[in-house]
């Protein structure tokens, strides 16, 4: 099963900084066992741009589309045989104790056709 991973800021980090992993490890690691198929940083918030569309008119916008404090930094796509390993290779990514991750299914369309 695919997850999207959103790699996260967070305004509350762990302050016990012993033993944190090492993200270049924990890519390598996920990387040789085929559950990590992509991932990046992204650029700061300051460079995003927000689109939306309203009574047809196209509206742009400079910034994220919310205002936090947390903001996302990053993103891996991950393949697991189910949530339970999700969590756990999200558990050893140094950003689970200086921010936080969010695991999201990709969305799976039923297999019987539609009318």
């Amino acid at each position: 099963m695919k997850y999207m991973m959103f790699v996260c800021t967070d305004t509350a980090p762990d302050t016990d900084t012993a033993g944190w992993p090492d993200i270049e490890v924990w890519v390598a690691e996920n990387d040789a066992r085929g559950r990590r198929l992509h991932g990046d940083r992204l650029a700061p918030t300051s460079a995003a741009t927000t689109v939306r569309v309203r009574e047809g008119e196209l509206l742009v916008s400079d910034g994220p589309f919310a205002e936090v404090k947390e903001v996302i930094v990053g993103y891996d796509v991950l393949e697991c045989a189910d949530l339970d390993e999700a969590i756990e290779v999200a558990r050893a990514h140094p950003m689970a104790r200086a921010g936080r991750l969010e695991l999201r299914p990709f969305h799976v369309e039923d297999a019987a056709p539609r009318d």
